[in-house]
């Protein structure tokens, strides 16, 4: 992923805001074996600590991949939109002459994988996720000899991911015109569609840190 400086995450502290706020859906990347390419998972996860918990079907393709190479990618992305060109056309300029981009936020982890199969651990693991994504417990009890998760456990393998980097990224034009921003956090507003108010506040909320970037 690249980064440039006005696009880099001001300290650790926002991305992992940004991540606790409710992104815990992203994609898992595991290297393909050799002659095949990369096998791509989307899936919810966990955050534990320093690491990522995972669980997938037993059928998955990933397992045989990950017992030969651990090295893992997962990224997770949101608050995105399509910015037209003439939102961001220099001013006195014609509008078409503005050059249309994309606005997103995203968290690309490299991890370690560690494959959870001991039947304990993995219903450890599910109710780490369900605390998570259940956290008022209305669920049956995790326990690989009570039903219903016992029988369903051998159907499902767990991924611990030790999360060795992490590079995150936070594109709304930051080495902009503050003022250019805050109009296209305006226009986001009213257009309204699929994911332009979560974008247009992501806009806002970093021109209120950085104001405009400097080199």
């Amino acid at each position: 992923m690249f980064i440039q400086p006005w696009d880099a995450a001001l300290d650790d502290a926002e991305w992992q805001t940004w991540i606790a706020e409710g992104h815990d859906f992203g994609i898992l990347s595991v290297n393909g074996l050799l002659g095949h390419a990369p096998i791509v998972v989307p899936t919810h996860f966990t955050v534990d600590g320093t690491a990522l918990l995972v669980h997938l079907a037993r059928p998955n393709p990933v397992w045989k991949t990950i017992e030969v190479d651990p090295n893992v990618t997962f990224t997770v992305t949101g608050d995105y939109a399509f910015i037209p060109g003439p939102w961001r056309a220099k001013p006195g300029t014609e509008p078409t002459d503005g050059v249309p981009t994309s606005y997103y936020a995203a968290v690309q982890f490299t991890c370690q994988a560690t494959i959870v199969d001991e039947p304990q651990a993995k219903a450890e693991l599910l109710r780490r996720q369900m605390a998570h994504f259940q956290p008022d417990g209305d669920h049956a009890p995790i326990d690989p000899d009570q039903p219903p998760y016992g029988r369903m456990l051998p159907g499902i393998r767990g991924l611990r991911l030790d999360v060795t980097e992490v590079r995150a990224k936070f594109k709304y034009d930051d080495h902009k015109p503050a003022e250019q921003r805050t109009d296209t956090a305006r226009r986001l507003t009213e257009r309204g569609t699929a994911l332009d108010a979560p974008t247009a506040a992501q806009q806002l909320r970093r021109l209120d840190r950085v104001g405009t970037w400097k080199s």
